[in-house]
């Protein structure tokens, strides 16, 4: 399929179950469930969909549920989203209701680091767990 600026996208549909990896020049949009890490240039998932596994993308706007890794350079978890695994990114949106159980790294530094109220700020490797 094309979209409206030419580029290619492929489209996984909610009643597909793929085992393993997934490698794609493309965009992906994915309702399906995918057991495997996914490559991709940029990831739409939709809220009724399940990643087990780690995402790489470019962009990536996730509405379902991830169990793995994700490191995007941009990056938007929507209000359906629940989310269990580290996060890289280099931009990052979360809207009000998605859930997210990791840390999160941002792709300029070596972790978050969060100062707490008397003391200076550290490096952490406690897990952060946010729910907007």
């Amino acid at each position: 399929m094309r979209n409206g600026s030419g580029s290619t996208f492929s489209v996984i549909g909610s009643d597909v179950v793929i085992t393993g990896n997934i490698t794609a020049t493309v965009d992906l949009h994915i309702d399906g469930k995918i057991e495997g890490d996914i490559s991709c240039a940029s990831l739409v998932q939709g809220a009724d969909s399940v990643v087990s596994g780690a995402v790489t993308a470019e962009t990536a706007r996730l509405a379902g549920k991830v169990e793995g890794s994700i490191d995007a350079k941009e990056l938007v978890i929507e209000a359906s989203a629940h989310i269990s695994g580290d996060i890289a990114y280099e931009t990052l949106s979360i809207e009000q209701g998605g859930h997210v159980d990791g840390q999160f790294r941002h792709k300029s530094s070596k972790a978050v680091n969060t100062p707490s109220a008397g003391s200076t700020a550290k490096e952490t490797s406690e897990p952060l767990i946010l729910e907007a």
